[in-house]
């Protein structure tokens, strides 16, 4: 069984998705309508923007969107039995499996980019990755924090969670899974705490842009960032997409998930490789490989 997967946040890169504009013409057609939805000349900043512009969250995410969108939409061997994407990617993940029109996808990124991004510039926050120490060290280490805000943000494979909070809550965490015996903890260069309290502003704005769109059944069952479960429910995964903003991304448990389900092979449709690199750490037996 094949699993689609959807990359999120910071797997995009300069020059994305130009070789499918430049031998696709239904491809071209899907890129050219995207600069239309959203107001500005995105295929641009995919295309030729530099790093700075590329980092901005506001068009970070409509981009990486759109990139794996149009590669599921415009790839004919693109079957699966299953998707799931990765916190923006559960977007792009909901798209192609029909729950969101493409319009109506490209809108509810550019609303969540633009929510996110304003809930950063409320108050300095960041986030960062911990290498190399059990789940439930890091989650006893974050809740015995309460000076500051501290907690898990993503858990992306054995070994490897990303935790997201205040700037001082962040660096005594780091102080404290050092002792506890992470290998590493490396701060991300992010404009602020995705996937935690510090979101709450954004998770508002956003739910109601959700709340206020039509969303379809999906055509293959989706399994959802804040629950790692299979959905195929509209009302559920509304609700899901929501919490999504303030909860931590299952990554880890996701996969485990497909692959009880029979998943054997896990395809990665949007920029980068970062994904296939997380599934085989939680999957070694499986098959991945890309669009």
């Amino acid at each position: 069984m094949k699993a689609y997967v959807f990359p999120g946040q910071g797997s995009q890169f300069r020059g994305m998705g130009l070789d499918l504009y430049q031998h696709s013409e239904a491809a071209r057609q899907l890129f050219d309508q995207a600069n239309q939805l959203v107001g500005y000349d995105l295929t641009r900043i995919m295309f030729e923007g530099t790093d700075e512009e590329l980092k901005q969250t506001i068009y970070t995410q409509p981009a990486v969107l759109l990139h794996g969108v149009v590669l599921a939409l415009t790839t004919e061997s693109f079957a699966p039995d299953m998707v799931a994407g990765h916190s923006l990617g559960e977007l792009s993940a909901l798209t192609a499996a029909g729950v969101l029109s493409f319009e109506n996808g490209l809108k509810l990124a550019s609303i969540r980019a633009t929510a996110m991004q304003k809930a950063c510039e409320i108050e300095p926050s960041t986030m960062a990755a911990v290498l190399g120490v059990a789940d439930d060290v890091i989650e006893q280490i974050c809740a015995e924090i309460t000076e500051e805000v501290v907690v898990p943000a993503n858990y992306n494979c054995p070994g490897q969670v990303v935790i997201s909070g205040s700037v001082a809550g962040i660096a005594l965490a780091g102080e404290k899974l050092k002792a506890a015996g992470a290998k590493r903890v490396l701060p991300l260069a992010v404009g602020g705490a995705f996937h935690s309290p510090f979101m709450k502003p954004a998770r508002d704005e956003f739910a109601k842009a959700v709340e206020a769109m039509t969303f379809a059944e999906p055509r293959y069952p989706i399994y959802q960032n804040v629950n790692a479960q299979a959905t195929t429910d509209p009302y559920t995964i509304k609700e899901n997409l929501i919490t999504q903003l303030t909860a931590p991304v299952r990554w880890t448990q996701s996969v485990e998930n497909m692959v009880a389900a029979g998943a054997t092979q896990f395809i990665e449709c949007g920029p980068g490789k970062v994904l296939q690199g997380l599934v085989k750490k939680i999957a070694p037996s499986v098959e991945v490989g890309a669009v």
